[in-house]
């Protein structure tokens, strides 16, 4: 296939998923941040405020994984390891029971380097209701139909360093892209979704990074935007082709890139600025497409920013201190301080923000001129459960995970 017609391909696959966005967003959650990518719900009848006779129900699952949660029909998809990561898990769960319906071992083998923040099933899995898609690292890629049938596997390196892997997959037309950020060897990959075979591969800086890919559609093209160590790349989902950098400040491109109107905001993870800029551009693109540039010194920042009609909210890891900005210019307009330590990003639903706390304790804000904290929802939980992984909204329901339960909370 020539590379024309393979675009076409591609461009008539990114023009089927922007028209079905909407229909995903009124019954799926189907990738890491929700089918946009941004954190955002569609759905007006979640829970605000719970406590353990909201529970519908949970599960104990096999082995611990900081993936969230990702729903397509009447199924749930996750992750887990076993055995210190030497067996890397996936599974499809029941929507309405939380029953285990299938699980397979992806993976079995000497385990890569991480850090004990980091587990060895962090990435979310990737579904368009054809095909699963989950990351390991150097436990590999890995696709299922929705029924548990193994279908490829592929080997993406070695992943040395001592931090782990943790950006997930994204699905783009018939293509699934990896971001493959290491210590030892670099890149971004497009593979055919239902061969696994690679169409492209670009390198990037062997630095530390783990940001999730965001879609991002222009009047002229489709970009791929990723955060990384020392800025925001974007690149041609297509070819692969790198279409334009913006520099960031201080490094560690942890969180997602999100987006408002038509500019795009990062955070780093280091303290140090948080900056906006439009899509478009070529080349190193700071001087001609920087919207905006707002110090961040509160510490570090984990959780992805989200964006609340034209508030923008970012929450820091340690102290957990939620700061309210203007979308549109960056400026500051307040803050309150949580409780707690904060690694998971927040979702956003009709006009609220949801984001847990390590301990399982999950914050329900309302961002505005003035910062309102409506709610804390706190579960009886297991006083080893860690909660790194973000909320899924499913249906009227909120799935919440540890690192070893999966908990279903009602209105």
């Amino acid at each position: 296939m020539d590379r024309r017609m393979f675009r076409l391909i591609v461009s008539a696959g990114l023009l089927w998923v922007a028209c079905s966005d909407q229909l995903l967003a009124e019954s799926n959650w189907p990738a890491w941040r929700g089918p946009l990518g941004t954190g955002a719900s569609e759905f007006t009848d979640l829970p605000v405020t719970w406590n353990d006779s909201n529970v519908r129900w949970k599960i104990e699952l096999p082995g611990q994984g900081q993936s969230s949660p990702v729903v397509w029909d009447d199924k749930i998809f996750l992750t887990a390891a076993e055995e210190a990561g030497r067996r890397r898990i996936v599974m499809g769960l029941d929507r309405t029971t939380g029953k285990l319906l299938w699980q397979d071992v992806a993976w079995e083998g000497e385990p890569e380097p991480t850090h004990s923040m980091n587990m060895f099933a962090s990435a979310t899995c990737v579904t368009d209701g054809e095909v699963v898609i989950a990351f390991f690292g150097r436990g590999g890629i890995h696709a299922y139909d929705p029924a548990g049938h193994k279908l490829w596997a592929r080997d993406l390196g070695l992943f040395e360093g001592p931090w782990g892997t943790a950006a997930s997959p994204i699905i783009v037309g018939d293509l699934v892209i990896q971001n493959c950020d290491a210590d030892d060897k670099a890149s971004i990959v497009g593979l055919d979704k239902r061969t696994g075979k690679t169409l492209w591969e670009t390198p990037r800086e062997r630095l530390r990074g783990w940001s999730t890919p965001l879609v991002v559609e222009t009047p002229e093209r489709t970009e791929i935007v990723v955060n990384g160590e020392h800025g925001v790349n974007a690149y041609d989902p297509a070819t692969g082709t790198e279409l334009w950098f913006c520099k960031g400040d201080r490094g560690r491109g942890t969180p997602t890139v999100t987006r408002y109107e038509n500019i795009l905001i990062a955070v780093s993870g280091r303290p140090g600025d948080m900056f906006a800029m439009r899509p478009g551009g070529s080349g190193t693109v700071n001087e001609t497409h920087e919207v905006w540039r707002t110090p961040r010194k509160a510490g570090r920042d984990l959780p992805s920013p989200i964006v609340v009609g034209k508030y923008l909210l970012v929450v820091s890891r340690q102290p957990g201190l939620a700061t309210c900005y203007d979308a549109a210019t960056g400026k500051e307009l307040d803050k309150i301080r949580l409780e707690g330590t904060f690694s998971a990003s927040p979702i956003s639903a009709n006009g609220l923000v949801y984001i847990p706390s390590e301990a399982g304790d999950v914050y329900v804000l309302k961002p505005g001129k003035k910062l309102e904290l409506i709610e804390t929802n706190r579960l009886s939980v297991g006083e080893d459960e860690i909660f790194r992984s973000s909320i899924t909204p499913n249906r009227s329901e909120l799935l919440i995970r540890s690192d070893r339960v999966l908990y279903c909370v009602g209105r």
